[in-house]
């Protein structure tokens, strides 16, 4: 039997949809909207609403954009000769963070992930293979999660990389095993960018 009336339950229900979001802070959240003010809400639904609409890829990097190239592809003052490939959009932002790293991008958008039912077709890899073939690209970076997934997705890629004539880096371990680059402070992602390896 609900405990609340069905509309409140079923904000709840989507609120506890989230990742990372457990029943007692989705309860939280659904009384907190219902509590705002009319305009609190809207605005919120409207934000929500506007990000799915607006919100597409980039053409070059797949990172998320509201234009057809995002913000650091458009930028003339960063190094296109290097490309820092990352699993997703968030890892843009934490190397942005740091304020050190001047090249470009490319986002995955996922590892590949066999458990999940994700291949190497499901990631934005034939995008990062139609770059490099375009020629102006002198490094990789590989900053996939230091994970078994991770690892396994960047391991493929130097295979696919292998045959044109760019060199292809891993980040160093800095970042330590099984983290999460998102959750990694500034020092520690330019420790790991400085000690990068070649992958051979």
């Amino acid at each position: 039997m609900a405990s609340f009336a069905a509309p409140v339950e079923r904000l709840i229900e989507q609120f506890e949809s989230l990742p990372g979001i457990g029943h007692k802070t989705a309860q939280r959240l659904a009384f907190y909207i219902i509590s705002a003010s009319d305009e609190r809400a809207q605005s919120f639904a409207q934000a929500i609403l506007e990000a799915k609409q607006l919100v597409t890829k980039c053409k070059i990097c797949c990172n998320l954009s509201e234009n057809e190239e995002c913000v650091i592809c458009s930028d003339d003052g960063r190094d296109r000769a290097i490309v820092c490939v990352v699993s997703d959009p968030k890892d843009v932002a934490a190397f942005e963070r740091s304020r050190e790293y001047n090249g470009v991008y490319h986002v995955l958008h996922g590892v590949i992930s066999p458990m999940n039912y994700i291949g190497p077709d499901d990631l934005c890899i034939r995008e990062l293979v139609s770059r490099v073939t375009g020629g102006g690209i002198e490094e990789v970076i590989l900053a996939t999660n230091p994970d078994t997934e991770g690892e396994a997705t960047a391991m493929y890629i130097s295979r696919i990389l292998k045959p044109f004539e760019v060199k292809v880096s891993r980040l160093a371990y800095g970042i330590p095993v099984g983290g999460r680059l998102e959750y990694a402070d500034e020092v520690t992602l330019q420790k790991a960018l400085d000690g990068r390896t070649e992958m051979l």
